[in-house]
């Protein structure tokens, strides 16, 4: 019996590879032009678009440079009630509200940011790319282009596609599930978070090759499974990387001052 869901997982992954050629190579370069100057390449994402953002960094196999920017208001830790599912939806389709979370994030000019979203119609994606972009950010998407014959609503008329300057397209359907079940009504086995995650490998992948081609090398998190590799190797990249954080974090600063001393 052939498979039913990883069958169809690879020919949209393979597509996804031929497709975005271009994209790969624009995205990988301002990567490593940002980490290359000692700046930070930025993760988000809101519902499981927050799934990608985990499953980059840290984990082993990533590297130094990476600044994951998890809300956990916008992430579901409960099905229903505080932290559920009907929560997260209604607030990352709200608008202005991404922005106050993003304030106190050290967004540096000549930064660049990943921003993860299926659909690329919800406001907190959105609005995240909008302000990643004042900021002075390269602003890369990893969104479902399919969706792109759906009309916008947020109220600047951007999608998330419209907002971003590279964009990645995951090639799932619009409808996500990729199986159909004899005698169901409805597809089932959803396929956007994992091809989500394949592209954003890729784009580590590249963005290291490019960074070793300059002959710079940078603190990767390797399995204690591996002969000579210790919990403590993990350690002391955790320790670098809080030192890269207070590094962005001051350089940031003065931006912070900005922005909490607008007036309402």
């Amino acid at each position: 019996m052939s498979t039913l869901y990883i069958s169809k997982l690879v020919k949209l992954a393979e597509q996804a590879g031929a497709d975005n050629e271009a994209a790969y190579e624009a995205a990988s370069n301002a990567m490593t032009e940002s980490l290359a100057n000692d700046g930070l390449v930025h993760l988000y994402g809101s519902g499981h678009s927050v799934l990608p953002v985990q499953e980059t960094y840290p984990r082993y196999g990533s590297y130094l440079g990476f600044n994951p920017l998890t809300d956990p208001r916008v992430m579901w830790h409960n099905i229903l009630g505080a932290g559920g599912v009907r929560e997260l939806l209604w607030l990352e389709r709200t608008e202005n509200y991404a922005e106050k979370f993003l304030d106190h994030q050290p967004l540096n000019a000549g930064d660049t940011i990943v921003i993860f979203g299926h659909s690329g119609r919800n406001s907190s994606g959105i609005d995240t790319a909008i302000y990643a972009k004042k900021r002075g950010l390269t602003v890369i998407a990893i969104t479902a282009k399919s969706n792109l014959d759906k009309p916008a609503t947020h109220s600047s008329g951007k999608r998330l596609a419209d907002a971003a300057d590279i964009v990645i397209d995951t090639c799932a359907p619009i409808e996500d599930a990729i199986v159909d079940i004899k005698g169901w009504s409805r597809p089932v086995a959803g396929a956007s978070t994992v091809l989500a995650m394949i592209n954003m490998h890729e784009l580590v992948a590249r963005t290291a090759q490019k960074l070793a081609d300059r002959n710079i090398e940078l603190p990767v998190f390797a399995s204690p499974t591996i002969a000579g590799v210790t919990l403590h190797d993990t350690d002391i990249i955790y320790g670098q990387y809080r030192e890269k954080m207070l590094d962005a974090q001051t350089k940031h600063l003065p931006q912070f001052k900005k922005s909490m001393a607008k007036e309402d």
